[in-house]
């Protein structure tokens, strides 16, 4: 590849992160301390950017410097990352029947009223409803074979407090188990407010073995489909969020015997997803 060709390639893929994100040349430019033509010098390959602009011109477009530079690109055809909800619905609903799990039925019939008019945003245009994220750990901890209609519960009700605009409150949730796990999980609920105060929810977590399950196959979830919803820079935040709290959550998992396999499937999961980021990251 000459040097002119390599100008051009970077040019254009600044270009089409640029108009990804809905920047004017002129937007980008003000983001950089420069002005438009600046810009339109890159986008055209007649240079490429010098290294005092190059790290914040790849935070504010969302690339990797590998990504930037890089001599060949592949280019995928991009799909949605989630399932049919409503195939989902029917599924967990009938196995909670057919498994007589009367507290996740109670739950499902408040899924809707919590869930049912958000939406999972996405940076490429694969917006799909947020029911579709509990009706997934649901399905997931079906999959691993746990049929404990509390844990299915919990699973579909974890975000019911804390996203569902007041819709749902802990009080509509069945008493016992259920309620307090998906308390531990609200950050709403959560009664400290200093620096420091991530640390102590997740402790608090750990002292409920439900609770780190559930939070567990949150995670998983969402680690999954982060590339289609977050920035780099909040990838890299919630990467390091997840290696530092999750192991330990993992811990009290694997400490409940009926739930040593699906211990088994989390800990795999969760370790690939993290250790394919930092590499891509």
């Amino acid at each position: 590849m000459t040097e002119e060709m390599r100008r051009k390639q970077i040019g254009e893929r600044i270009r089409e992160a640029r108009k990804r994100k809905g920047l004017s040349q002129e937007q980008l430019g003000e983001k950089l301390g420069l002005s438009f033509q600046a810009v339109s010098t890159w986008e055209t390959g007649k240079f490429i950017p010098d290294s005092e602009h190059l790290l914040i011109l790849a935070k504010e477009l969302d690339l990797s410097l590998d990504g930037l530079f890089a001599e060949k690109e592949h280019r995928w055809e991009l799909g949605p990352v989630n399932f049919d909800p409503d195939h989902m619905f029917t599924f967990v609903k009938g196995r909670a029947q057919m498994l007589g799990l009367r507290q996740t039925l109670q739950v499902m019939d408040l899924l809707r009223k919590a869930h049912g008019s958000q939406k999972r945003k996405s940076r490429y245009g694969f917006d799909t409803d947020y029911i579709a994220h509990p009706l997934t750990m649901a399905c997931q901890a079906l999959a691993m074979g746990l049929k404990d209609d509390e844990v299915i519960a919990v699973c579909l009700a974890h975000d019911m407090v804390e996203d569902s605009d007041g819709r749902v409150k802990l009080s509509d949730l069945p008493e016992g188990h259920i309620r307090n796990a998906v308390k531990l999980l609200s950050k709403n609920e959560c009664p400290y407010v200093d620096v420091d105060w991530m640390t102590q929810y997740y402790k608090d977590i750990r002292k409920n073995p439900l609770a780190s399950l559930v939070k567990v196959l949150d995670r998983v979830n969402n680690v999954a489909g982060m590339a289609d919803a977050f920035s780099r820079d909040w990838m890299i935040r919630y990467t390091g969020e997840t290696a530092r709290y999750y192991p330990a959550l993992l811990e009290v998992i694997k400490k409940v015997p009926e739930w040593n396999n699906a211990w088994w499937l989390l800990r795999y999961q969760l370790t690939t997803q993290l250790e394919t980021y930092k590499r891509l990251l």
